[in-house]
């Protein structure tokens, strides 16, 4: 730690550091706080402590439940048909989920007709299409022909 300081560079000097410390300020006694509901004033009690001590303060009385309202009876149809709504609205889910299947499905097998009959059609094409001159076969010359009652004859 007690090492010597380096020289500082030409035209520097060293800095000088302040410390600042805060003054702690004296706390203030703060005024007890009365839960006083409005339009009245409550009662002072005083309580003899067995060492002989007197605390006198104001009595806080607890806070009272309201009374419980007697429930109304439900009927089971009510019930009933509350729960089948319920049901309905978990069945509607699985039927949308259903009929998107479906119709998916039925666009997929149609795409796959529509593709076959393109490659197909395309084949076909290919086949009369590529027919340019005589493809095999004998030809036959026929100069003086002959027809007798829908016979031919040479």
């Amino acid at each position: 730690m007690n090492e010597p300081a380096k020289p500082l560079a030409p035209g520097r000097r060293e800095a000088t550091v302040e410390v600042h410390r805060p003054t702690p300020l004296a706390p203030m006694p703060s005024a007890p706080v009365l839960p006083v509901q409005p339009g009245t004033i409550p009662a002072v009690a005083s309580v003899v402590l067995p060492d002989g001590h007197v605390v006198t303060g104001y009595a806080i009385e607890s806070a009272k439940p309201e009374p419980v309202a007697a429930k109304r009876h439900v009927s089971r149809t009510r019930v009933n048909i509350a729960l089948g709504g319920i049901g309905f609205g978990a069945v509607c889910g699985g039927l949308f989920l259903l009929t998107a299947f479906i119709t998916a499905l039925t666009a997929l097998i149609t795409q796959l007709i529509t593709l076959a009959a393109v490659i197909f059609g395309g084949w076909v094409a290919v086949q009369i299409l590529s027919a340019s001159g005589h493809s095999g076969g004998s030809t036959v010359n026929i100069r003086k022909a002959v027809f007798k009652r829908n016979h031919f004859h040479r």
